[in-house]
């Protein structure tokens, strides 16, 4: 039976494979010094060391190029690396998140989000949190398999699941490896709930799936917007949907009776800080139910990278921007204490949490969306394998 199971994903994991994955197997490479250079489509400017590589690379100028300008750079294709791991779901005891376990199909993240607090989770690869992380893309062929072996364990104990937590399940290599919607089948065959997080309105693929698994309270999506300004958003996100087509994905899902809220995420002082009222008040009309907002995180390497990401893009504000997120961290770019990490502290930090109450207050929307059903689960080998057997 786990073969039968098994086989579509992997033929559909092949066929992606050959299409996107440069010949070889790639290899870690070492810790490369920065070269700040902006690529089209891609957020970050380089790919900064590892904190856990002992030597580095350094950039070397042989005298070819014209005077002050830069070398001619490639365009950096997307190589996917099949991940080894033998278990689904991702366990989590922080204090501060409203979910106890995760599954991520996907490791790194086209999107480029410069801002992305999971990119310092590459170096644990070999590879580098900077453009490592949005074109070497590390993914679970058999996440399902992996998935139904985990939540038919005697004693499994059934609470919402989170997709997308760290990585996005809708980048755009979902399109072809469709692993997330392999997840979306298992869950819904099951009866087990879940929660997804995403910036893509590719989300909407999958609407047949999440409209049943919503008429039965299973599921619910929270759509990330940073920002409304679709020319700031391509320069942070490159790879994202834009600002407009996550409204009418919002919009999508809830007219299918999808329970949708915007994740306003992150908060960046002094860059996308005065469009928080505005883009609650654009979810709202789209159909979103609840709002939740976090202030940007910038964890070990992401710290430089944003840094560097300001000084390309915006030069002028970059030094006041990097200010506002020290005055909300006491005094440092990253606060990893529970409860404190996601809204910060301080006059500034406590100025934007009660605008964004007041926001949501006025707006309608909830900052706790309502719980999912976790009684009607049925174990795997108990499930119909498909809806058209049930026919039958």
């Amino acid at each position: 039976m786990h073969e039968q199971a098994e086989s579509p994903l992997r033929e559909r994991d092949r066929e992606a494979v050959a299409t996107l994955e440069h010949a070889g197997a790639p290899e870690p490479e070492l810790a490369v010094r920065r070269i700040s250079v902006v690529r089209k489509g891609r957020g970050a400017t380089g790919n900064p060391p590892l904190r856990f590589e002992s030597r580095e690379v350094e950039s070397f100028d042989d005298g070819w190029a014209p005077a002050g300008e830069p070398e001619p750079t490639r365009p950096l294709a997307t190589t996917l690396i099949r991940d080894q791991s033998c278990s689904a779901i991702a366990w989590n005891e922080s204090p501060d998140i409203g979910f106890d376990r995760a599954v991520n199909p996907y490791r790194g993240c086209e999107h480029g989000c410069i801002y992305c607090y999971a990119r310092p989770s590459h170096a644990y690869l070999g590879l580098s949190p900077g453009l490592d992380f949005e074109t070497k893309i590390v993914f679970k062929p058999d996440l399902a398999y992996l998935l139904e072996r985990e939540i038919r364990r005697p004693g499994y104990q059934v609470r919402p699941i989170a997709l997308g937590s760290n990585t996005d399940p809708y980048q755009p290599v979902e399109r072809r490896l469709l692993l997330t919607r392999a997840v979306l089948d298992l869950l819904d065959r099951t009866g087990h709930p879940l929660a997804i997080v995403t910036k893509s309105a590719g989300v909407v693929r999958d609407l047949e799936i999440l409209a049943r698994m919503a008429a039965r309270n299973l599921a619910r999506v929270h759509v990330s917007l940073t920002t409304l300004d679709a020319g700031l958003a391509r320069r942070m996100e490159p790879r994202a949907s834009a600002p407009a087509r996550r409204l009418q994905a919002m919009a999508e899902l809830a007219r299918a009776g999808v329970p949708v809220g915007v994740m306003a995420a992150p908060m960046i002082p002094g860059l996308n800080d005065a469009e928080l009222e505005k883009i609650l008040e654009a979810a709202a009309r789209n159909g979103a139910r609840h709002a939740a907002f976090v202030l940007i995180r910038l964890p070990h390497e992401l710290k430089e990278m944003f840094g560097e990401w300001l000084e390309q893009h915006v030069p002028g504000r970059a030094r006041h921007v990097l200010g506002l997120v020290r005055q909300a961290r006491e005094g440092r770019l990253n606060d990893p204490s529970f409860h404190g990490r996601m809204r910060g502290s301080g006059p500034y930090a406590e100025l934007l949490a009660a605008r964004f109450a007041r926001a949501a207050r006025s707006l309608g929307l909830a900052e706790r969306p309502a719980e999912l059903d976790c009684g009607q689960f049925i174990p795997p080998d108990k499930a119909p394998v498909t809806r058209q057997l049930v026919l039958l």
